[in-house]
């Protein structure tokens, strides 16, 4: 199975001002982070599982086939960039399960 984990030498984080809560803290800090995922220009993907992620994932990526996930939750930039890579697991679980036949 799939993981963000065998994913990670590919993925590009970009950090920036979160609008989330923080008080003072909020306009000093870059805590938002961005993970970037270029789905078409992988090298760890095959050819079916790159065809699988542009389909199920069609309405979340850009124009060039690039998945952006932005976490802004918490206040520390590392807990955000364990919650991006967290959410892309969860993604790539839900779209390579099979759906159940319907009897």
């Amino acid at each position: 199975m799939l993981t963000a984990s065998k994913l990670l030498p590919e993925l590009h984080f970009l950090t920036s001002r979160s609008s989330g809560p923080g008080g003072q803290n909020v306009n000093k800090v870059n805590s938002k982070v961005t993970l970037r995922f270029h789905i078409k220009q992988s090298e760890i993907l095959s050819d079916s599982e790159r065809e699988i992620l542009l389909t199920k994932l069609a309405s979340r990526l850009t124009t060039e086939g690039e998945l952006l996930l932005s976490v802004q939750e918490h206040r520390s930039q590392l807990a955000n960039k364990e919650g991006a890579i967290l959410k892309l697991d969860q993604l790539l679980k839900k779209a390579f399960t099979k759906p159940k036949a319907r009897k």
